[in-house]
């Protein structure tokens, strides 16, 4: 038998209710701050990545699913969404057109990493994209955004805040830590010692317990901040207050892109074992200029769908809600009529199951359980001679015989 392939599966049944609701949450929320819907290419040129996320990064150095088409372009499948947004408005010369621009988008990304509870080689993504405003006030109002979610979703998380200063604070800041952390070298991760050579400050990320203590007497990135950064740091501190926000200061949050600046925050969750992001982003002026395009600042976010899969499907309140009618007959001679009354339901809005199968009621009581109906309809001869049916609400288990005049009434009084 072929099955998929390692850390990549489908979402059926309960599992892509759920994703939908997610998304379709995500979506609406996003869509009163303004923001729009964006599609980009699964597909895209490696070059892209190398050049954004950065080549000394472990997405691009590690986990990017990599390989040469057939006319010999390098491409990868797309690890991340920003850097396919960031083309996407340069590609459409938008940069040169000025304005402001709110994107959303989401679909499939793919890192080649060991696939863990949360976490698969094929994740999915539901992100924002604001390009042209570089006040931090956009910043908190991202932050806002995400927050709301969290809250539609009934998720409780800690929010974590950073600030990430402009060229100038971090270039001073690089050479601080890059003098630290060769005095400390010793003790650092190999991956850390080859981050001293390709950037610094990846190691202010790395999860080694070995690593972490070593960095306890590192600089902190936030004295290194101008007075410019320090104000804008603090600006965003009052508006997440006065938004009734709660946060605390990560000085070590500086996030795994290459591309970031100045804002850096994250909501992270213990609600599926250790402490995960489940939501992460922050400000990235620079990119669009390093990519070639005309100066334009840019703020964003990125939320790990499968991550928030993982929290809802432990919630009993995130079961399957009953929301379908289970419609049947006793008898082949009135499948006819139930297939004309199905399409009647559904011009009214209801969400209708036919079953096909001559079974006794018990039986098709059954399937109707099986399939979480909140309303089972059954035409018997009887019923079809009367011009009524039998409904029965799987809620509250009360029977009643309604005329077919009557059902859509009724029906509406119970939903």
């Amino acid at each position: 038998m072929i099955t998929s392939l390692r850390g990549m599966h489908d979402l059926l049944d309960d599992r892509a209710r759920l994703y939908k609701n997610i998304i379709n949450t995500c979506e609406q929320v996003a869509s009163k701050y303004g923001y729009n819907y964006i599609q980009t290419p699964t597909l895209e040129r490696t070059a892209l990545y190398k050049r954004s996320v950065g080549e000394s990064s472990d997405i691009v150095g590690k986990e990017m699913y990599e390989f040469s088409d057939k006319g010999g372009d390098s491409i990868c499948l797309r690890p991340e969404g920003t850097a396919g947004v960031v083309r996407a408005f340069l590609e459409n010369k938008l940069d040169k057109a000025g304005g402001i621009y709110r994107w959303y988008y989401h679909g499939s990304m793919f890192r080649y990493e060991r696939p863990q509870r949360g976490r698969q080689r094929e994740f999915h993504q539901f992100g924002v994209e604001c390009f042209g405003i570089a006040s931090v006030y956009e910043d908190a109002m991202l932050i806002c955004m995400a927050s709301d979610i969290l809250k539609a979703l009934n998720i409780k998380a800690t929010l974590k805040i950073n600030s990430l200063g402009d060229e100038d604070s971090m270039q001073n800041y690089k050479e601080a830590l890059l003098k630290y952390a060769k005095r400390v070298s010793a003790r650092l991760c190999m991956d850390c010692k080859r981050r001293i050579s390709t950037n610094v400050m990846r190691i202010l990320d790395c999860k080694n317990e070995n690593c972490q203590q070593a960095l306890n007497d590192a600089p902190i990135l936030l004295d290194a901040l101008n007075d410019k950064c320090k104000n804008e740091f603090e600006t965003l501190q009052i508006l997440l207050r006065q938004a009734g926000i709660k946060f605390v200061i990560d000085s070590n949050l500086v996030r795994g892109l290459d591309y970031y600046c100045k804002t850096a925050f994250e909501f992270v969750s213990d609600e599926i074992g250790a402490q995960s992001a489940i939501i992460g982003g922050g400000r990235y002026d620079r990119l669009i200029s390093d990519l070639e395009g005309h100066d334009t600042p840019a703020v964003g976010w990125a939320m790990g769908i499968e991550r928030i899969m993982e929290i809802l499907a432990l919630k009993s309140e995130e079961k399957a809600q009953k929301d379908s009618i289970y419609l049947c007959a006793l008898d082949e001679n009135l499948l006819k009529s139930i297939c004309f009354l199905a399409n009647q339901l559904r011009e009214f809005g209801f969400k209708v199951l036919i079953s096909y199968d001559i079974k006794a009621p018990a039986k098709q009581l059954a399937n109707a359980d099986k399939i979480n109906a909140k309303f089972f309809l059954c035409l018997g001869l009887d019923e079809a001679k009367n011009n009524e049916i039998w409904l029965r609400n799987l809620e509250n288990k009360i029977d009643k015989k309604v005329p077919l005049d009557d059902l859509i009434s009724e029906l509406n009084e119970q939903n």
